[in-house]
């Protein structure tokens, strides 16, 4: 149903905030791929919370158990369990919100959906259930690192109204998590922190945008039609919490050019990756990728629950007030740079696989 992502590099989540614990099933790994293990759990430390003094300070070490499909360190082509478990759960945190819906949550269209819901932190619809895509992320990044030599690169581009001015093709690792707000512009990760502190002291949040840049990209991933690159791509990033919009190449802003101004004209190249003089397409052409650098944006709304108070309803649909309590990040964008990493990943190791189902080399 809903909680299982891909084709042939399929996995499937499981696990609520402030359950017993949360984890993937990762299906269609191919065997003897040689992991890293420690990576896995340096990118699940990426994404933990209480890392710095502007996420949620809710204590998890969220360390990783991998339950099957590995002898030693390399895959068995079985599936892999992966767990982490829940260790700082405070339930009595929700005491308040079990009968009042948080407005712009998930509380109350689970309740009309489901008729019930898991009321202690949002259930499936908590950021805690991306530990399993992080986790399953960091696989398809090495399967991706030693198949093709890709690297996944994202950064905060911009928080609230403060947008960084970033040089794509000199970014690095190292440059990005520099600063706790994982922006590779000191001067605008500075003002950043000073914003999000800002509204957490109000009891307030604020959103963004991350930015993502996939080098070294396989050429020629991606099906015609409905299975696009970009299209898979939009599906995997707007299906994380709190994402609002998904652009790739030069998205939005490209609406404003002119055809002439907008193709990216071809240069002479004797590789088997094509070769453009500008990219606004984003390395991805009639949704097949080309060979030049994927490019990608994703825009996150600011978090939902506030200490603030807010008009909402009841169950029962009765007018109340919420002033919610609890460990909740002032803004999510920081921590969301390993969950888009992720699934960016995810993406591109399941159409690798399928490109190299569907196309046989017969010289």
């Amino acid at each position: 149903m809903g909680s299982s992502f891909g084709k042939l590099f399929c996995i499937s989540t499981f696990g609520e905030s402030h359950g017993g614990g949360v984890g993937v099933i990762i299906d269609g790994c191919p065997p003897r791929l040689e992991l890293d293990i420690s990576q896995i759990q340096k990118d699940l430390n990426r994404r933990r919370p209480g890392q710095s003094k502007i996420t949620t300070p809710r204590n998890e070490s969220d360390e990783i158990e991998i339950l099957s499909g590995l002898l030693g360190n390399k895959t068995l082509g079985t599936p892999i369990a992966m767990l982490v478990r829940n260790k700082d759960q405070r339930p009595k945190d929700y005491a308040e919100i079990k009968k009042t819906f948080r407005p712009s949550h998930a509380d109350a269209t689970y309740q009309k959906k489901y008729g019930i819901q898991a009321q202690s932190g949002g259930g499936r619809a908590s950021a805690r259930e991306t530990i399993g895509r992080v986790a399953a992320g960091s696989v398809a990044k090495q399967l991706l690192s030693k198949s093709s030599n890709t690297e996944i690169l994202a950064w905060v581009k911009r928080i609230h109204d403060i947008e960084a001015d970033i040089d794509t093709s000199q970014i690095t690792f190292n440059d990005i998590e520099a600063n706790i707000v994982r922006c590779p512009n000191k001067e605008s990760a500075h003002l950043m922190i000073e914003r999000v502190e800002a509204f957490g002291r109000e009891g307030d949040s604020c959103g963004g945008v991350i930015e993502c840049i996939v080098r070294n990209p396989p050429i020629a991933l991606g099906m015609p039609v409905f299975d696009k690159l970009e299209a898979d791509l939009a599906k995997a990033l707007m299906s994380l919490p709190a994402t609002k919009g998904f652009e790739v190449g030069s998205g939005f802003a490209g609406t404003y050019l002119k055809g002439s101004e907008h193709n990216d004209p071809f240069l002479p190249s004797h590789s088997d990756r094509l070769k453009t003089a500008t990219n606004n397409s984003g390395g991805i052409q009639g949704g097949i990728s080309n060979g030049e650098d994927i490019v990608l944006r994703v825009g996150f709304k600011p978090t939902a629950t506030i200490r603030k108070r807010q008009n909402t309803i009841d169950e029962d649909g009765n007018a109340t007030t919420l002033e919610a309590t609890g460990r909740h990040d002032p803004c999510v964008l920081p921590r969301a740079v390993p969950m888009v990493e992720a699934m960016v990943a995810l993406v591109l190791a399941d159409h690798l696989l399928r490109q190299n189902g569907q196309c046989l080399d017969t010289n």
